[in-house]
């Protein structure tokens, strides 16, 4: 039981080591991509493997879905999308009831400055402030690199909602480091 389907501590009706071996090439081509996506989802690396983690479990339960690697593929890209939702929900709910100011004003871990570069924390910073279907479309498809009909399957909206959120979420990126660029060369001269 060396496989990865074997260490998962699921339970699946009925052997089938043609669905292992499946299963197994999916997770190995599959895991960092969705983690990287989850990553940009939830910006918060353990909460975003606990979401991939549990996008190929619920996998695992569903070998039926193991026969067509796309299906597989778009399986996972919703269950993470999914999963990095409800973590949100989550944080919010635990943040609101600790009485906790939003993830924005907090102040980040010690060694994350040291990490990015001004530019990529004022993208993060940018994006972070984003209504949530904005930043879950622009993530799906700049860290994914999916079409908009493969945001909308992943999603649940519509293709033409998914191109609105795109449009008006670019516009607020640029406008915001813009003025960020704006800023940072004013501080320069």
């Amino acid at each position: 039981m060396d496989s990865i389907a074997g260490r998962l501590a699921v339970d699946r009706p009925g052997p089938d080591p043609g669905g292992d071996r499946a299963f197994d090439a999916l997770y190995r081509t599959q895991w960092w991509p969705m983690l990287r996506l989850a990553q940009g989802l939830v910006d918060d690396v353990s909460s975003a493997e606990d979401v991939v983690q549990d996008a190929f479990a619920g996998l695992y339960r569903n070998p039926g879905v193991l026969a067509d690697s796309q299906a597989s593929a778009r399986y996972l890209r919703a269950s993470v999308v999914n999963g990095a939702r409800s973590a949100l929900r989550r944080r919010r709910t635990v943040r609101t009831w600790l009485g906790q100011v939003r993830d924005s004003e907090h102040a980040p871990p010690a060694d994350e400055p040291s990490l990015r570069s001004a530019g990529q924390e004022a993208a993060r910073r940018a994006l972070a402030a984003l209504p949530s279907r904005q930043r879950e479309v622009l993530t799906l498809r700049f860290l994914a690199d999916l079409t908009d009909s493969e945001i909308a399957d992943a999603t649940g909206m519509s293709a033409g909602h998914v191109r609105s959120a795109a449009s008006r979420g670019l516009a607020t990126l640029r406008g915001t480091l813009a003025g960020h660029l704006r800023d940072t060369e004013g501080g320069l001269s």
